[in-house]
């Protein structure tokens, strides 16, 4: 299992003055934690995009790069590229570029984004929302197969013969499909054959068993050998010296930025209770010391089936700029070591029991 972080370059006020850390600084800082990421070992590293105040990533490509010229072993990804409102060519050139100069470390995952912003910003119709993603994916999908390309659609000028370049340093350039609950878009992966991101950030890892199903079924149905359909999991965590740390640290940020979020979409504000049930037994959240979110790991595998790949979102702790360094550390040098050797022996890690019983004291609604 490939362990890693997706970060979208948060950028969030300090809970006692209210104010915003400068924008410069905290691009600096994203680009030590990718640093730190690759000195650990990690296998991964992804930014998002976003056109909000609270993020810095609307160019990911941009970021990426950055860290590619700072960086090793780490693979280097979007998550997600909203495609929807890019031109398939310039993501394609923007992402072979980057494979470049990384030596062959760039991978994209595409998907539709949970927000809508990016909509107006580029004129886009939000009326038509899957039927742009739809047509824009299968562009960029015939691009990485062929230099020169002849293609025509309903939203995009059309290509007639024409080549496009560069092309990248891997013979094919890796691209994920990311999702989040809806059916069909598990269902479109399997179609096609696709690399599976499962975004999930609430609730429990077992409601998206039948999703996780419904795309091996469909890719099986499609033809596509089970080899190809790889499923990946993109959740919250944080990885701290004990339990109560790791929950405290990364709280905050949460709270805030999920509040903020939330009162846009009119939901009730978070509180503790919830977030305690998320980091409990049962909740999706990747979050304590390592022995306890190495066993969660492995139980996520289990849980949907077999993943190939996990990654934590951990910008919302961007707040205790320390604690996220040493968390990036101790995920790649204490947690992923314990999931790399309990799937070599086929076992699961033990968790220390006082952190058990901590946290099943903690569990309740599921948020």
């Amino acid at each position: 299992m490939e362990i890693g972080i997706d970060s979208f370059a948060a950028i969030l006020p300090d809970p006692v003055t209210d104010c915003l850390p400068s924008a410069t600084e905290r691009m600096a800082d994203l680009l030590e934690e990718i640093e730190m990421a690759d000195r650990a070992g990690l296998d991964v590293f992804g930014i998002g995009e976003h056109h909000r105040a609270e993020f810095l990533d609307s160019a990911p490509a941009v970021i990426l790069a950055a860290a590619a010229a700072r960086t090793e072993r780490i693979r280097l990804t979007s998550a997600v590229t909203v495609i929807s409102a890019a031109d398939p060519v310039r993501v394609f050139q923007e992402f072979a570029t980057l494979d470049l100069i990384s030596r062959g470390r760039a991978e994209i995952v595409v998907g539709r984004g949970s927000f809508i912003e990016a909509f107006p910003l580029f004129g886009l119709d939000t009326r038509r929302y899957d039927e742009i993603f739809a047509e824009k994916l299968d562009l960029l999908l015939k691009l990485r197969e062929k230099t020169k390309i002849t293609w025509s659609g309903q939203y995009r000028p059309a290509l007639n013969g024409v080549s496009v370049f560069p092309r990248p340093h891997q013979p094919q350039m890796p691209i994920w499909l990311g999702v989040g609950g809806t059916p069909q878009s598990f269902q479109r992966a399997g179609e096609l054959g696709l690399p599976l991101m499962v975004a999930i950030i609430g609730g429990t890892f077992e409601r998206f068993r039948p999703l996780v199903d419904l795309y091996r079924e469909a890719g099986r149905h499609a033809g596509h050998s089970p080899e190809k359909l790889s499923v990946g999991v993109h959740a919250m965590g944080f990885v701290g010296e004990t339990d109560a740390e790791a929950e405290n640290a990364f709280f905050p940020g949460w709270a805030h930025l999920t509040g903020r979020i939330g009162k846009e979409r009119g939901w009730a504000p978070p509180t503790r209770q919830q977030f305690q049930a998320m980091t409990g037994p049962e909740g999706a959240f990747l979050i304590g010391e390592p022995k306890t979110v190495a066993a969660k790991m492995l139980e996520v595998s289990t849980t949907l089936g077999g993943i190939s790949r996990i990654t934590f979102q951990m910008s919302t702790a961007s707040l205790e700029t320390a604690a996220m360094q040493r968390s990036i550390e101790l995920l790649g040098t204490e947690a992923a070591p314990l999931v790399r050797a309990a799937m070599g022996k086929g076992r699961l890690p033990s968790v220390p029991q006082g952190a058990v019983m901590n946290r099943q004291s903690g569990t309740g609604s599921h948020g």
